[in-house]
């Protein structure tokens, strides 16, 4: 479980302002959303794994803030972001 070295990058790349840019607003929801994808597939499997379910709600937490952080700060950046990676209904 958890993310590649090589998927990592690969997120970065795509959705940080330059390369290796893994700080910015925009890279840091994409990494959360990619390991939320990966323990929302593994609670389905394993349904009684509460830890994991635990972890799973902190990182949709965390990425509720930086969402609503990036939101503040940047609309038109968040709008993108969100029809990219298919967030909100």
């Amino acid at each position: 479980m958890g993310l590649t070295k090589e998927k990592k990058a690969e997120i970065i790349g795509e959705y940080g302002s330059a390369e290796g840019d893994s700080g910015s607003s925009q890279a840091q929801i994409a990494l959360l959303t990619a390991r939320i994808l990966e323990l929302t597939a593994h609670s389905q499997t394993h349904a009684k794994d509460h830890h994991s379910r635990r972890g799973l709600l902190k990182l949709v937490g965390q990425r509720r803030r930086l969402l609503r952080y990036l939101q503040k700060k940047n609309l038109t950046g968040y709008r993108e972001l969100v029809a990219q990676l298919g967030l909100r209904g």
